[in-house]
């Protein structure tokens, strides 16, 4: 059974950080994708940043210049650094891995960015 824990978030000032992780059960993360999204109330699920199995990120122009992907394949787990912090960085962030037609998600974790 996969399994998916994201962990991390929390409250925070805006300008502040966060790192928010994955961990990963069940699977072997090595030839996924794997990426971040995030939900805000009453909006729809949007993508943060994706890595792929070499390595290669992608960031969503939101995220560009503030948030680091990585991912550790020793640990089977994913990370996203987030660095200055607005309140519009607020939402539920949720961990998700994919690979053909296996497309597997966290149950997500609480980001509020508030002074």
């Amino acid at each position: 059974q996969v399994q998916l824990v994201e962990s991390g978030g929390g409250l925070v000032q805006p300008g502040g950080s966060l790192r928010l992780s994955c961990a990963a059960s069940g699977i072997i993360l090595r030839p996924y994708v794997m990426g971040w999204y995030r939900q805000a109330p009453g909006k729809q699920r949007d993508v943060v940043a994706t890595i792929t199995s070499d390595g290669s990120a992608y960031y969503s122009d939101s995220a560009k210049g503030r948030f680091t992907i990585s991912r550790d394949n020793t640990k089977n787990a994913m990370y996203l650094q987030m660095n200055s912090l607005k309140p519009e960085d607020t939402a539920v962030y949720y961990c998700n891995v994919k690979r053909f037609t296996s497309n597997y998600w966290g149950q997500g974790t609480q980001v509020t960015v508030s002074a």
